[in-house]
């Protein structure tokens, strides 16, 4: 028998003061079983990250053909394309291709400073890739907010994410590497 995914009903408020983005929105999410409370609350801090309307989560690692969050226009064009992790080369190009906005957001620490150094010179063409890291340990202490009904407040500031619920909060420290 094949397991199936947990999901969250989240309410998610974003305030972006660097995007001047303000919005609220309900999500449901749906962490695969092989899926970390880590990786999940990441997903939920990109979806944050790059608030709006047309934003939505993907099958994710159901598929390869997706990334974790993405954005679409009405008529399908991919706006944004955002992978977690260290996706290769070959994916980050593709993905380069067939949207307007890729970003990359790694929470691997050293592993991920080796993963960019490796993929660096290969992606130097794609104009439209953004890579963005997070401390591992403060993705841990994200984690804590994973429960199956979840209020957040995201607050948004330069290089910065508060992440709080009604009685904690995270800060998480976004490097931008490009």
């Amino acid at each position: 028998m094949a397991l199936r995914a947990t999901i969250s009903k989240l309410e998610l408020n974003v305030a972006d003061m660097v995007r001047a983005y303000y919005g609220s929105h309900n999500l449901t999410v749906a962490r695969h079983p092989s899926e970390t409370e880590e990786r999940m609350m990441l997903r939920v801090l990109a979806f944050a990250l790059y608030a709006s309307e047309g934003l939505a989560f993907t099958r994710g690692l159901s598929t390869t053909e997706e990334p974790s969050v993405w954005e679409k226009d009405l008529t399908g064009t991919i706006l944004t394309w955002i992978d977690l992790g260290h996706p290769d080369e070959r994916r980050i190009l593709q993905a380069s291709g067939k949207s307007e906005k890729v970003v990359v957001l790694c929470y691997g620490g050293n592993a991920s400073q080796v993963w960019w150094q490796g993929v660096q010179a290969g992606v130097a063409r794609a104009q439209n890739l953004q890579v963005l890291a997070v401390n591992p340990t403060q993705v841990q202490e994200l984690a804590r907010f994973a429960q199956r009904n979840m209020v957040l407040h995201v607050t948004i500031e330069e290089g910065t994410a508060l992440v709080s619920s009604a009685n904690d909060s995270v800060s998480v420290d976004i490097a931008v590497w490009r």
